[in-house]
């Protein structure tokens, strides 16, 4: 199994997602890691009522195994169904990699 495809299991079995997006951007950063960067985008009533930082601890909190090694950056964009309806501009870029030689 693919790292994606156990972050995708992880997530959605720890959160009711109606909308799951995940992209493997480690082509956007040095190193020789291949599945080590992401960007998740994750459209859940679950995080009605919760903080930004409260929505992201919940996702580290199921993603600890995989955090560090093999996952080495993990970009998230976390909404509610109505924050995400809401939403003008869904274009989410990710940061630029700060290390390395790129």
């Amino acid at each position: 199994m693919s790292i994606a495809d156990k972050i995708e299991e992880i997530i959605t079995q720890g959160i009711n997602c109606s909308e799951f997006y995940l992209e493997n951007e480690s082509h956007m950063h040095s190193g020789p890691a291949v599945d080590s960067h992401f960007k998740l985008i994750v459209i859940s009533d679950d995080f009605v009522g919760k903080r930004a930082v409260q929505r992201h601890q919940s996702i580290y909190g199921l993603m600890s195994p995989l955090m560090n090694n093999p996952i080495h950056a993990l970009a998230m964009h976390l909404f509610s169904e109505t924050e995400w309806r809401d939403k003008e501009d869904k274009q989410l870029l990710s940061p630029k990699c700060l290390g390395g030689s790129k």
